[in-house]
C-alpha cells in the first residue's frame, strides 16, 4: 500500500447527488437534536411546521453537507482503511441548502503529506454546484491514514486552521450524546464499521466502537447556531474544525466558543476524560 505519485491528477468529475426533507432530518437527528421535544429551535430542523407552516418548513443543518456529498469523492486509493480516521474537515457555504435538490459535484485530490511512522494525512476537495449551476459549497477533507506513512512525500505545509485566542472562552455548551448515536448517525451514509462493530473498533485500536468525527463536527455546528447564529442556517458561512481525539458514544461534548467579530474560534472537549477531541474549530458568519 502506498500513495501514489499521481495522487492529485485523480478526478471525479460530475456526481450526480440528490436529497430531501427525510435526509435533512435524519442528519439532524444523527447529531443529537429534537431530544426535547419542546425545544422549538431544534424542531424547526427535525419536524414540518403543519399547524403552522414555516418558511422553510424543515432547516438545514449546514454540516448536512459533510454526508449529502458523502459519496461524491475521487478515485480510492491503495490505503489501510481499518487505520483511516477523519483529521479535519472545512466546509464554505457559498448559499444555503434547500430543504431538497440536486446537485453536482467535482472532486480531486488536493495533497498528501507524510508523518513518517504516525502515518499520512491525504487533504481532498468537492467542488458543488447545484441543478441552475451555482456554487453550493466548496468541501476540504483531510483524512489521517495510520497506517501509510514513510511513502517519501513531503513532511510540512498541509493546511491548518488558527488556535483561539488565549483567554477563557465567552461561552460554553454541553452536549450530550446517547450511547446508541453512532448506529443512527451511520445511517446518514458512512457505514464504516469503526462506528458500530466492536471486534473492528478494537482492530483499529480503539476499546469500542468511535463516534464519527462528522457527527462531533455537526455537533459544534449546532453550538454555532445555538450561540451565535440565531438558530438561521444562512448565517454560517463557513465551518472547519481539526479532530484530535475520539468521542465515545454516550459521552456528553462541551464546546468551547470565543467570539471575535464575524468570526468564531471553538474547541470541544470531554470533561470526564480530561481530553480535547476537536481543536483550532471556526466558524465565520456572515
Amino acid at each position: 500500500m502506498s500513495i501514489p505519485e499521481n495522487l492529485t491528477d485523480l478526478k471525479t468529475l460530475n456526481a450526480e447527488c440528490r436529497w430531501d426533507d427525510r435526509d435533512v432530518m435524519l442528519y439532524a437527528l444523527g447529531i443529537g437534536m429534537g431530544e426535547d421535544p419542546l425545544d422549538e429551535d431544534e424542531l424547526a430542523f427535525v419536524n414540518e411546521g403543519w399547524l403552522t407552516p414555516r418558511v422553510p418548513a424543515v432547516k438545514v443543518v449546514p454540516t448536512f453537507a459533510s454526508v449529502a456529498f458523502y459519496a461524491a469523492r475521487p478515485p480510492d486509493i491503495d490505503i489501510n482503511r481499518v487505520l483511516v480516521v477523519d483529521a479535519q474537515r472545512d466546509i464554505t457555504f457559498h448559499k444555503p441548502f434547500p430543504a431538497e435538490g440536486t446537485a453536482f459535484a467535482d472532486s480531486t485530490y488536493l495533497g498528501a503529506w507524510d508523518k513518517g511512522d504516525k502515518g499520512a494525512i491525504i487533504l481532498r476537495q468537492t467542488e458543488v454546484r447545484d441543478s441552475a449551476g451555482d456554487a453550493l459549497c466548496t468541501i476540504q477533507s483531510t483524512g489521517f491514514a495510520r497506517g501509510d506513512g514513510n511513502f517519501g512525500g513531503p513532511t510540512k505545509g498541509q493546511p491548518e486552521t488558527p488556535a483561539p485566542p488565549d483567554r477563557a472562552p465567552d461561552q460554553s455548551l454541553d452536549i450530550p450524546t446517547r450511547p446508541g448515536q453512532a448506529l443512527l448517525y451511520r445511517l446518514c451514509g458512512d457505514r464504516n464499521p469503526l462506528h458500530s462493530d466492536p471486534e473492528f473498533g478494537r482492530k483499529a485500536g480503539f476499546e469500542r466502537p468511535i463516534l464519527h468525527g462528522m457527527c462531533t463536527y455537526g455537533l459544534t455546528c449546532r453550538a454555532v447556531l445555538a450561540s451565535y447564529a440565531d438558530w438561521d442556517p444562512s448565517a454560517i458561512r463557513r465551518h472547519a474544525a481539526r479532530f484530535s481525539a475520539p468521542v465515545y458514544p454516550g459521552e456528553t461534548v462541551t464546546v468551547d466558543l470565543w467570539k471575535e467579530r464575524s468570526t468564531i474560534h471553538f474547541q470541544a472537549r470531554i470533561k470526564a476524560r480530561g481530553i480535547t477531541c476537536v481543536k483550532n474549530g471556526i466558524s465565520e458568519l456572515r
